[in-house]
Formats: structure tokens, C-alpha cells, sequence
């Protein structure tokens, strides 16, 4: 596929920052040269239109250069971060990657082929119509990752409609939907990639105050690592317009601290699937989790209480499970909302539900209100099969600071009964040492 729309922005920017990577500046010029120079080197290296790539790296000047020139060169790509590195083998095999492009955290590459050949009925697809591909790898949480297979030419219509010049930080990574939106929106609209080493709070503060970040894209959990290591007193983060969060539902206690903190920004809340891409959103305000989602390309409908999305730049189909879309093309995104007129709120995932005695338990609900105790720092909750009534509410519950277990248990129960009916209460409460988030920055469910 031609990426001309987005070389021509590269023209009208050239001495503008493309990229920032271990604070060093590359411009749209340098950008624009060198997509041309991988180019040539992928020709040299046998890689033609239509074979499968596994592109390891981030979000660093040749990789970005390597992504672009793929795409030109209607490949099928595989981006591949640092936070999959224990399933890189199981992934070429799915995707039947036929070459492997690795680009180390110096931004060297190597460029190694493999004796195999990809002849899945979705690839076929995408050679047919001439079309460079995008696979994506699900988390895997609650079983075998799947892998979605985008065609690349549909996903990037919508960033042909010019929108908002804002230096983003690359937070999000380079193998999920949300960095890739992260990636493509800032370079359609000639802004900058601000790129990460490492994504502790202190480092995104650091590298936010140094080159004037006005974008913050994250995960609820990194705010609330954030608010709990008070790394923005120590940082000016005065440039920040905008903090958007997804990947997870908001906590109300985080999001509500998170606006007090930053009350000259605005909080917005994303919603994307590996399935069918990144919506256009609007909340309601930087204290609510109600949202509006949707845009140019995108329906949704609520059935039985779950999200449906309908959307052009949907992917063709999974190299390894059957279709999840309906005949009429509907997903289902297992996502359970409750809806206020054009907004929804959404509760959590349908199969995170703890069934107690038939009473219907969101662990959301209940994090929701152990947050907001003392000496919290994180806490997962879920459900445990019980052959009274079905299941029983668990949590895990991280400490900021050392207390005797049995008292923070006690002290969690007796305000969870004062604040929640009696079957949403705890009944099994424990205490951990151990962070209970991924390297994405997602919560790990004790049911996955």
C-alpha cells in the first residue's frame, strides 16, 4: 500500500521532531530518508510484498523507519515489544513468519530469514488485494493469545482526516492496538513520538518534563503507580494537555485523585480492541467514567448489556480461532456496560463476573471501595467456586506499607461491610508483597 498521505506530511515537516529516542532528535526528514533507505536494504534482503515480517523492537527511529517501509512495501508485519519476549517462538509459529527483523535497544537491526512459507487463507487475502497486513497478539489472559489480522490499508484511513499537532508520549507498546494508534496519529498529524527507556512514574515524569510532552496515553494501573509515588511533585508537568487512559476499567478512587492533581488537564478515557482498532471518544468530564465512543467507521450497540462494535478497519479474521463476528459483521467485546442516554460506563468484563448465589459481583465494584482505604497500594479482586453459593468474593490486596495481615484483613472486611451489600464482601482476603500488574501495565486477574 501507498503510505503517500503520510510521506507528504513528511515533506511539509522536514526539520520538525518525528521521533525522540534516549533524548536524542529525529526529524521527519531523517524519517522520510531513511524509510526510503530500508527500503532498499529490505529489496537486498529478498524481503518482497507479501511475506510475513516479525518486527521485534519498540518504538525507536529504525524501527519506526523499518514499520513504515514495510507497510510501503505490502508486507505483513508482526510487531513484536520486549513484553512478549517470553512467547516470541510460539508467536512465529502462529503467525508463520517467514522473516525476522530485530532491532536491539542500540537501533540496530538484523534482518534474518527463516526456510518457511505463510499460506494461511487471511494472508492469501491480503496478497490478493495487493495490501500490507498488521497481526496482533491478544494478552492471552484468560487462555491462548489469539492472533488478529488486520489489513493495514483499512486501518489507516482514518488518520488520512488531519486532527490535532500534540507531542505524545509512546507509552503504550509497540505490539498493542494503542500504540500502534498512539504511533500513526501522531505521525499523520506531523507531531512527535516521545519515546520511553523504562516506564516507571519517575522516568515518564522526567522525560514529560524535559521535552514538553503534552500527551500522556496509559493504563489505569500506571496512574495509580503514579499517584502513589508521588512523582509529580517532583517533576514540572505544567505541558501536559491531555492523560487518556484504557486497557482496563478506571478505578473511580484513581480517577477522581488523578483529576485533582492535574486540574488544568484533561482526563479522557479511550476504548479500543485488538479486534477492530481504536475508537473516537469523549468523556463526559475529567471525573467520569461515562464515555462516548464511536466516530467515522464505527457503530456500536449494546445487547443483553455487552458492547457490540461494527467497524470498516475491523480485522479480517484470527490466524488461530474462528471468526468472533457475527454474520452481519457485529463483535462482541464481552465488555459489560451500563448506558445513559449516548454515554455507557463500562462495568468490566462479562466473564470476570462472580456469580454469589445468582447476585452478579463486578470486581470492579468492589476494588472500587478497598482503594479508598489506607495503606492500599493495589488490589485485585475475584471470585473462588464455593459448593454453598457457587462462588465467594476474594482479594488480593498489596499493602503500601508493612501492617500486621490479620488486622488489614479484618480492617478491609469491615469496610467493605459498611460500604457494600453483605455478598460483595471479601470473604477471603490476601495479603501479598509481590506487584500485581503485567510489564503492560494491566492488572493480572488471580482468575486468569
Amino acid at each position: 500500500m501507498s503510505i503517500d498521505f503520510l510521506t507528504d506530511i513528511f515533506k511539509e515537516n522536514p526539520a520538525a521532531d518525528a521521533i525522540i529516542w534516549h533524548d536524542s532528535h529525529f526529524s521527519y526528514s531523517w524519517l522520510l530518508d531513511n524509510v526510503e533507505s530500508w527500503n532498499s536494504k529490505l529489496s537486498e534482503n529478498n524481503v518482497s510484498p507479501g511475506q510475513v515480517v516479525l518486527l521485534e523492537g519498540d518504538f525507536s527511529p529504525n524501527c519506526a523507519a523499518l514499520l513504515l517501509s514495510l507497510i510501503a512495501r505490502n508486507a505483513i508485519i508482526i510487531p513484536l515489544s520486549a513484553a512478549a519476549k517470553s512467547d516470541r517462538d510460539k508467536f512465529i509459529g502462529i503467525g508463520q513468519a517467514e522473516f525476522i527483523v530485530n532491532v536491539d535497544d542500540r537501533d540496530s537491526v538484523e534482518v534474518e530469514g527463516i526456510n518457511k512459507t505463510a499460506t494461511h487463507a487471511l494472508y492469501e487475502n491480503l496478497r490478493q488485494n495487493n495490501h500490507p497486513g498488521l497481526v496482533l497478539f491478544s494478552s492471552g489472559s484468560t487462555g491462548e493469545s489469539k492472533a488478529a489480522v488486520h489489513d493495514f490499508h483499512s486501518l489507516l484511513q482514518k488518520y488520512m482526516t488531519k486532527r490535532h499537532k500534540l507531542r505524545t508520549v509512546a507509552f503504550l507498546l509497540f505490539d498493542h492496538i494503542g500504540g500502534i494508534d498512539t504511533f500513526f496519529y501522531s505521525l499523520s498529524n506531523g507531531s512527535c513520538v516521545i519515546t520511553l527507556t523504562e516506564r516507571s512514574p519517575d522516568n515518564v515524569c522526567a522525560v514529560i518534563e524535559r521535552h514538553k510532552a503534552e500527551v500522556l496515553p496509559v493504563s489505569p494501573t500506571f496512574l495509580n503507580l503514579l499517584i502513589l509515588s508521588e512523582a509529580y511533585k517532583r517533576y514540572d508537568l505544567s505541558s501536559l494537555k491531555y492523560i487518556t487512559y484504557g486497557t482496563e476499567v478506571m478505578p473511580n478512587a484513581t480517577l477522581k485523585k488523578c483529576a485533582e492533581i492535574f486540574p488544568d488537564t484533561i482526563i479522557l478515557q479511550k476504548y479500543g480492541t485488538t479486534e477492530v482498532g481504536t475508537l473516537r471518544s469523549k468523556s463526559q468530564n475529567s471525573q467520569s467514567t461515562w464515555v462516548k465512543i464511536g466516530g467515522e467507521g464505527y457503530q456500536t450497540r449494546i445487547v443483553d448489556g455487552i458492547l457490540h462494535i461494527k467497524a470498516r478497519s475491523a480485522m479480517l479474521g484470527y490466524l488461530n480461532a474462528p471468526s468472533p463476528f457475527t454474520e452481519d459483521g457485529w463483535f462482541n467485546t464481552g465488555d459489560a456496560v451500563e448506558v445513559d442516554g449516548e454515554y455507557i460506563k463500562i462495568l468490566g468484563r462479562k466473564s470476570e463476573i462472580i456469580n454469589v448465589g445468582g447476585e452478579k459481583v463486578f470486581p470492579t465494584e468492589v476494588e472500587n471501595v478497598i482503594q479508598q482505604m489506607d495503606n492500599i497500594a493495589e488490589v485485585v479482586v475475584y471470585g473462588e467456586k464455593n459448593p454453598v453459593v457457587g462462588n465467594i468474593v476474594c482479594a488480593k490486596v498489596t499493602p503500601l506499607r508493612a501492617e500486621d495481615p490479620k488486622a488489614l484483613a479484618a480492617r478491609l472486611k469491615k469496610f467493605c461491610r459498611e460500604r457494600l451489600q453483605s455478598f460483595k464482601v471479601p470473604i477471603k482476603v490476601e495479603i501479598v508483597g509481590h506487584k500485581q500488574y503485567s510489564s503492560r501495565y494491566k492488572k493480572i486477574r488471580a482468575t486468569e
